[in-house]
C-alpha cells in the first residue's frame, strides 16, 4: 500500500513538472518498460485534466454570478421602451455589466459544447454495451467482405469472414458464434490457402464461441497442437499476441493485457491494448510462452487499440463440452506448451497452421 501511494506521489510529481531531469529522464524510462506504471500516468492525467475542468466551472459560476449581481435587472426592466433612444441610454449607462454578463455567456455555451460532445461519445460507448451485453455484436465490427474465390470451388464469393484456430488434430476449430451465426455454409481456409467445407458442431451465443467440424473428405489430420490453453487468468500488463485473418493472409497483432474485464466491466473478457481489424473475431490470444488466454471477439470503435478478448475459461468449458473420443491429440490445458521458450517469429512459424481463415456464406 505505501509503494502505491509513493508512485501515486511521483506521477503527480511527474505530471506537474516537479521532478528534477534525472528524476524525470528515469520515470519515463521506467513508464516506457512498465505498462502498469505507464497506465497509471493515464489514468492520473485524466483525472487531473477533469479536476481542472471542474473548477474552471465553478469560477466560471462564480464570475457569472458576480455579473448578474452588478445588473439593476428591475431599473433596466423599467426602462426598457420600444423606442430606440432608450436602449441606447440602457446600453450606455449599463454596457460594461452587459460585456461581462456576454462574454461569460459565451463562454459558458463554448464549455457545455464540448461537455455535450463528450456526453456523446459515452453515449455511444454505452449503446455498444448494450449491444455486447445482449450478445447482439455487429459482424461489421470484426467481420470483413471476402471478394476472393475460394480455391478448387464453384460456389460464390463468401459474404463475410473471421479467424478461427484448431483445437484438435482432427478438424476441430473454435472461432466466434457472431462470426458464422447467420452462415447458410461455412469453410475453413489454411495458411496456404488451401479450403475446406466446415459445419457447426457447438455454439454458445452467450460466451459468443462457436466450434466447427471440418468435414471435407480432401482434409488431412493436423500434427500435435504447438500451443495450450492457460488454466490460470492472466493478469494486468502481461505481454500477450494474436494471429488472425484481417486480410488474405495471417497477420501479427501484439499487446498486453489493459483490464481483467471488458466493455464496462464485462468479466467475460479481457481488454487488450492490441491493434484489430475486421477480420481479426475468433482468433487466438497467446501469451509468451505460448499459452491461449483468450479469443479475439470485439473492440471498442471510438478508441484506438482497446480490443477485447473472451477469456480462455470459456474455451475450456467449450472443448470439454465435446465427448473424448470424437477428439483426436485435442488441445491440452494447464501443461507446458511446444512454444515455450521460442522467439516470436519461430512460435509464430510452428503455429500458423492451425489458425484458419473463416468464410461465411
Amino acid at each position: 500500500m505505501r509503494n502505491e501511494i509513493e508512485l501515486e506521489g511521483i506521477i503527480e510529481d511527474y505530471l506537474n513538472g516537479k521532478l528534477t531531469a534525472d528524476e524525470q529522464k528515469a520515470f519515463e524510462q521506467l513508464r516506457n518498460n512498465d505498462p502498469i506504471v505507464d497506465h497509471k500516468v493515464v489514468a492520473h492525467k485524466v483525472f487531473l485534466e477533469s479536476m481542472k475542468q471542474y473548477a474552471d466551472i465553478l469560477l466560471l459560476k462564480e464570475q457569472m454570478d458576480a455579473a448578474h449581481n452588478q445588473l439593476d435587472v428591475a431599473a433596466i426592466s423599467a426602462k426598457v421602451k420600444p423606442h430606440s433612444s432608450k436602449i441606447v441610454r440602457i446600453w450606455r449607462n449599463n454596457r460594461s455589466a452587459i460585456a461581462i454578463a456576454a462574454s461569460f455567456l459565451i463562454l459558458a455555451m463554448v464549455m457545455l459544447y464540448s461537455i455535450q460532445n463528450q456526453s456523446k461519445q459515452d453515449g455511444s460507448f454505452e449503446a455498444l454495451n448494450r449491444e455486447v451485453s445482449q450478445i447482439k455484436r455487429s459482424q461489421n465490427n470484426l467481420i470483413r467482405n471476402i471478394n476472393t474465390k475460394v480455391q478448387n470451388t464453384n460456389i460464390a464469393p463468401a459474404k463475410f469472414g473471421g479467424s478461427g484456430f484448431a483445437i484438435s488434430s482432427n478438424g476441430y476449430i473454435l472461432t466466434n458464434y457472431h462470426v458464422i451465426k447467420d452462415a447458410d455454409s461455412i469453410y475453413v481456409q489454411n495458411s496456404r490457402g488451401v479450403s475446406f467445407k466446415a459445419k457447426r458442431f457447438y455454439t454458445d451465443p452467450i460466451n459468443d464461441i462457436a466450434i466447427l467440424k471440418i468435414n471435407d473428405s480432401s482434409f488431412d489430420h493436423l500434427g500435435t497442437l504447438p500451443y495450450s490453453i492457460k488454466k490460470a487468468g492472466a493478469g494486468i500488463g502481461e505481454i500477450v499476441y494474436t494471429l488472425g485473418y484481417p486480410k488474405d493472409d495471417v497477420v501479427l497483432g501484439d499487446g498486453y493485457i489493459s483490464s481483467k474485464t471488458g466493455l464496462n466491466g464485462d468479466t467475460l473478457a479481457y481488454q487488450v491494448a492490441i491493434p484489430v481489424n475486421p477480420g481479426n473475431s475468433g482468433g487466438p490470444l497467446l501469451d509468451n510462452a505460448g499459452n491461449i488466454v483468450g479469443v479475439i471477439n470485439g473492440k471498442e470503435n471510438k478508441t484506438d487499440g482497446a480490443a477485447f478478448a473472451v477469456k480462455s475459461r470459456y474455451i475450456v468449458e467449450a472443448v470439454n463440452s465435446i465427448p473424448q473420443d470424437s477428439l483426436s491429440k485435442r488441445i491440452p490445458y494447464g501443461k507446458r506448451s511446444q512454444l515455450q521458450g521460442l522467439k516470436r517469429n519461430k512460435q509464430v512459424e510452428k503455429m500458423q497452421d492451425y489458425v484458419f481463415m473463416i468464410k461465411v456464406y
